[in-house]
This record gives structure tokens, C-alpha cells and sequence, in this order.
């Protein structure tokens, strides 16, 4: 075989050091952020999140007259399309004075405790998966706080001329939102979504998918149904903020897919060679 040849063929299979295809074939893979991320940073993301919802509750009162009318005309609507059935649970838990008592101090007290308490377990047992879950319930409670400058709604216990029962004031619970100095710290007329429900959902859906015990996972299924008839036992939420609840915390998934990608997942390596 002539020289020529052969030098020209062992060319065309070695490539270059400056081969721009090669340099790429072999750079690794871009991973996701994964791990446990800095106890500062979500100290500091906690604190803000507290920051816009003091905005947004100084903001709402002024809208009061509003909030009232539309709570009337979502009554109404519940109303025209027989699905209204708030004012029954309200009634009958109302009947059973250790039940409804519980029951505010549930709405009052458990939405704080089961939320904070899932995410540390997140932190500290699941890191991998922390950052996914932690993402979608700053991002649906970003929007509920929009939600309630945007549509300020008064709840069904402001409704007393429809029949509704302020359980908090008739049982003089204590630590409720519309009791004794609480209500100067909360927002009145933030019905519309329900971050009980948003909140519940949230610890439902990661105990669900996370906790290794099936006694867990039957707990984390009830604990949003537990809730809702909480949330329509005290009269402080219609059906349609339960209902726009569960689209909130849909659409902070959705967003924490699209910003951090699968929960958990990493690129695997390229083989070698």
C-alpha cells in the first residue's frame, strides 16, 4: 500500500486534541442542584415569604366592603348549582361543643405545626428531595398571597345574616384568628385560595410520595379531607377556596418542575469510553 495512503488513513482515525466534537463528547453532563441546601438561605426565604404576607395583610382591610359582596355572591352561586353545603357542616359541628372547640383549635394551631414539621423532616431525612418540595410550596403560597390582594374575599362566618356561626366568638376559643389579638396579625378577608388546604395538600402529597411506613402515608391521605371539613365546620372558607386551593398547589408543583426539574433526579454520568 503506498506511504500516502496509509498516513492519510491513520489521520482520519485519530482526532485532534483541538476537535471541537471531541472536546464536547467528552465534557460531563450538566447535573441538577441536589443535596441539602444552606439552613441561612431558607431561614432567609421564610423571612421574606413572612415579609410579602405582612404586605399583603395590611394591604386587604381596605377592600372590606368588597371582600363582603363577593363572599355574598359566591354564596349565591353555591347556592343556584346545589352545591352549597357549608352552612350544614357548620350547624352540625356546632352541636357538639368539644368537637367544634377542637376543630378551632385545629384551623388555628395544626396547618403551622404539620407544615414546619414536614419540612425539617424533608431537611434533614430527604435533602435530596427538599429542594423540589420546598419550591413548590413557597411558589403556591406566593400565589395564594396574590390571590389575596388581587380577590379579597370575606369568609362565611361574616355572613352571619345567612345563617353562619362565628364558632370562635360563640366559644370564646382562644389563638383563632378572629379571637381577642390574633385577628391584628392575620388577615380577615384572605379566603380565596385556602392555604389550609394549599398547606395540607402540600404535607399530603410529600408524605405520601417520601415516608417509608404505611400507617404514615393513610395519615398523610386523610389530613387534607381532615381539614377540609375543618375549614367548612368553622365557617372560615366556601367549597370554591377549597377547590382553588387544590388548583394553587397543583400549579406550585408545575412550577417547581419547571425551576428545579424532577425531584431527586440527576443526569447519570457518561459511560467511560
Amino acid at each position: 500500500m503506498p506511504r500516502s495512503a496509509t498516513t492519510h488513513s491513520a489521520d482520519t482515525r485519530r482526532p485532534t486534541a483541538t476537535d471541537p466534537a471531541d472536546r464536547h463528547a467528552t465534557r460531563p453532563a450538566r447535573r441538577p442542584r441536589t443535596g441539602r441546601p444552606a439552613w441561612w438561605a431558607e431561614l432567609l426565604l421564610a423571612g421574606i415569604g413572612y415579609a410579602l404576607y405582612t404586605v399583603s395583610r395590611n394591604a386587604v382591610p381596605d377592600h372590606r366592603v368588597a371582600a363582603l359582596h363577593c363572599a355574598q355572591e359566591i354564596l349565591d352561586t353555591e347556592r343556584s348549582l346545589h352545591l352549597s353545603f357549608e352552612l350544614a357542616v357548620n350547624h352540625a359541628a356546632d352541636h357538639v361543643t368539644w368537637l367544634i372547640t377542637g376543630m378551632d383549635y385545629y384551623y388555628a394551631t395544626l396547618h403551622f405545626i404539620v407544615t414546619i414539621g414536614v419540612l425539617l423532616w424533608l431537611y434533614a431525612r430527604r435533602p435530596d428531595h427538599f429542594r423540589h418540595a420546598r419550591t413548590a410550596l413557597y411558589a403556591a403560597t406566593a400565589a395564594a398571597l396574590a390571590g389575596f390582594y388581587l380577590f379579597a374575599l370575606a369568609p362565611p362566618r361574616f355572613l352571619a345574616g345567612d345563617g353562619f356561626i362565628d364558632t370562635v366568638v360563640v366559644h370564646h376559643t382562644w389563638g383563632s384568628w378572629a379571637s381577642g389579638s390574633v385577628d391584628q396579625v392575620s388577615n380577615q378577608y384572605a379566603a380565596m385560595p385556602s392555604v389550609h388546604i394549599v398547606w395540607a395538600t402540600w404535607c399530603a402529597v410529600v408524605l405520601y410520595h417520601h415516608a417509608r411506613t404505611r400507617t404514615v402515608r393513610i395519615a398523610a391521605a386523610c389530613y387534607p379531607v381532615a381539614t377540609l371539613v375543618v375549614i367548612l365546620a368553622t365557617a372560615n372558607h366556601f367549597e370554591a377556596d377549597a377547590a382553588a386551593g387544590l388548583l394553587t398547589i397543583g400549579a406550585g408543583f408545575a412550577a417547581a418542575r419547571l425551576l428545579v426539574g424532577r425531584p431527586g433526579s440527576a443526569t447519570p454520568a457518561p459511560a467511560a469510553g
